[in-house]
């Protein structure tokens, strides 16, 4: 995989206007929208470099699935060059201590692996193995405020129902640590959810306000935005790894059956698609149709008067069915740790050369090269 920076070209040409922050007055562009953006990435996918990744807290379940990784492995697909964040030092942004973070490192790349993620075209490398990455955190960190970190809805939320005894100083730079992750690489599109547009945000006015004070180094990242639907867990509630109610790509045939044969539905017998007023009901129905690739309405019609437990049955055989294939592949990956850990490594090392040669950069624009 090559280390040269892609093309900038993401970032919009019009719109221009003047935003003026802790670094000074500095020209900036509209952000570009999701429907362009799909379409330059199909016309010009080399023009990319895409960063995106998760936290290892647990294993990667449906909702993941479904939301981001298949995402991941199209944009690999397309020729996009993808970018894959193992983010163990972000676990202690939000808990005291990093539980299990060895074994919950390699499952991560076990999933991905599994759902079609090739290190040959992809880097999978985490946080902790690239230093120079961390290192852009001292500049970056003097280009925001106080008060602008404070202000941020992402951090408050996160704050609000962070797991810590205390709220620590990870927490509250947290979207300054994000902006070294897509920066360090020059990433110019981030794959996001509608509730991440203020981290990425942040991510912009600390790559343009870098450029205005010492310079053009880094591309203002666009945001592409996630058009998947959500997925409820089994308690009808957000599916969550810390809530215990969602279906792990890991999981057995059995255990998926059991968990869905548990999962929430409702009175009325009528199968129908009705998110509004049935979103329990909707939730399984969505999930049979996204693995059969089928319209969800279709799925209820069929269903009918079934009930609850004809729904049951459905999708749970359009789950287990459409998760063998990744299933056996993560076992295949599983009985070889050794690859695992060397995807990682190799991962590691491309992500090292980049970073140091960011930073390097980033020296000699700061006039800190002795």
């Amino acid at each position: 995989m090559s280390t040269s920076t892609p093309s900038t070209g993401a970032t919009g040409t019009t719109g221009e206007t003047t935003i003026t922050g802790q670094a000074g007055p500095a020209t900036t562009t509209s952000p570009t929208s999701t429907a362009e953006l799909e379409d330059r990435l199909r016309r010009e996918p080399g023009s990319f470099r895409v960063l995106t990744g998760d936290r290892p807290t647990g294993a990667l379940h449906l909702g993941h699935y479904f939301g981001t990784l298949r995402n991941r492995v199209r944009l690999q697909d397309l020729g996009v060059d993808t970018y894959i964040l193992v983010a163990d030092y972000q676990v202690l942004t939000d808990r005291d201590i990093a539980d299990h973070l060895a074994e919950h490192v390699e499952d991560l790349v076990l999933d991905y692996l599994a759902c079609g993620i090739d290190p040959e075209r992809s880097t999978v490398f985490a946080h902790s193995a690239v230093p120079a990455l961390n290192q852009l955190m001292l500049p970056f960190l003097s280009l925001v405020s106080f008060s602008e970190l404070g202000r941020n809805p992402t951090v408050k939320d996160e704050i609000a129902h962070s797991r810590q005894s205390a709220v620590s100083g990870l927490m509250f730079t947290y979207p300054v640590h994000q902006a070294c992750d897509i920066l360090f690489c020059k990433a110019n599109v981030v794959p996001v959810g509608q509730d991440q547009l203020p981290h990425l945000e942040v991510s912009r006015t600390v790559a343009r306000r870098f450029n205005s004070r010492y310079g053009q180094v880094f591309p203002e990242p666009d945001a592409l935005l996630s058009a998947a639907p959500l997925l409820l867990g089994t308690d009808g509630t957000k599916m969550s790894k810390s809530r215990g109610n969602a279906i792990s790509l890991s999981a057995t045939a059995d255990e998926t059956a059991r968990l869905i044969k548990g999962a929430k539905t409702d009175a009325t017998r009528q199968i129908t698609y009705d998110p509004e007023h049935r979103p329990e009901v909707s939730s399984l129905v969505l999930l049979a149709a996204l693995c059969q690739d089928r319209d969800p309405h279709e799925v209820a019609r069929e269903i009918g008067d079934g009930g609850g437990a004809a729904l049951k049955r459905t999708v749970t055989e359009a789950v287990n069915e459409h998760l063998a294939p990744l299933r056996a592949r993560r076992e295949e990956f599983a009985a070889d740790r050794s690859y695992v850990r060397k995807v990682l490594r190799t991962g590691n090392e491309r992500a090292n050369a980049v970073a140091e040669a960011t930073l390097d950069e980033v020296r000699a624009a700061m006039d800190m090269r002795y």
